[in-house]
């Protein structure tokens, strides 16, 4: 009887957090569209979201294109198929690994510091403040940091999967002798809009993701600082796992037979 109890301590534990979960991303969406609209907070989250998240993306793309490029190379070199080189890279990284690396990347630099910021006016009660003084908490502080990371996301992805697909050109032609202008034409004419444009809806998804996963968390968080660190851990362990299953279902919804 005890052990059933404890999975049942366990099953109502995660119920009760996708509940409240449930009830903070209907008001975070009911907030977006009534006014009004802080501007202002949007444009400084869209420097610190989008802007500041640049050169960790860049680097992380580029390595990742070139270690790919190296990868198939290899892998096709045992059948005689290292021609198919520049078409799996462009392939690979605009429709898998630029959303999914750049939304990891993101989230563990993005989410953690949301979670952080928040979860600091939680236990200090700057948040009971702002609802003394008439001001909706939701829409003052989580309405701006969806709608940028929304926003700044697809803009992010969209740099990483060119630096990428740079990256994987570098390294195939510096170090497995491919030439430059056959291995572009091949990236041009093998890539399609459906390809980007599907990386860019997961980046999108993703943004939303992360702003909410590091809201959610910090407003919840209690205890003093010890509180706010373990939220900021939960809001990026969530924000990695929910983007990696949003990004299975969006493949599926988006490449369906």
């Amino acid at each position: 009887m005890n052990f059933l109890a404890t999975i049942g301590r366990a099953v109502m534990t995660v119920l009760t957090h996708i509940g409240r979960l449930s009830s903070f991303t209907a008001q975070a969406l009911a907030a977006i569209v009534a006014p009004p609209i802080y501007w202002r907070l949007i444009g400084q989250q869209i420097m610190r979201i989008g802007y500041y998240s640049l050169p960790v993306v860049g680097l992380t793309a580029f390595f990742t294109g070139g270690a790919l490029a190296l990868q198939i190379y290899l892998g096709g070199n045992r059948y005689g198929a290292e021609a198919i080189v520049p078409q799996i890279v462009v392939l690979g990284i605009t429709r898998e690994l630029g959303p999914v690396i750049a939304g990891l990347m993101v989230a563990g630099r993005v989410a953690a510091a949301i979670a952080a910021e928040i979860g600091t006016m939680k236990v200090t009660e700057q948040i009971d403040a702002l609802t003394t003084l008439a001001t909706n908490p939701i829409k003052y502080l989580v309405v701006p940091r969806l709608v940028a990371a929304v926003i700044c996301m697809p803009v992010l992805v969209g740099i990483a999967d060119s630096i990428g697909v740079f990256g994987g050109y570098v390294v195939a032609t510096q170090s497995l002798d491919f030439t430059g202008s056959i291995y572009l034409k091949n990236t041009v004419d093998f890539a399609t809009s459906q390809d980007i444009l599907s990386g860019l809806y997961k980046a999108a998804a993703f943004g939303f993701i992360i702003a909410l996963m590091g809201c959610y968390n910090g407003f919840n968080s209690r205890g003093g600082a010890q509180g706010v660190g373990n939220a900021t851990t939960a809001a990026v362990v969530s924000s990695s796992i929910l983007i990696l299953a949003a990004n299975y279902l969006l493949t599926s919804l988006l490449f369906s037979k």
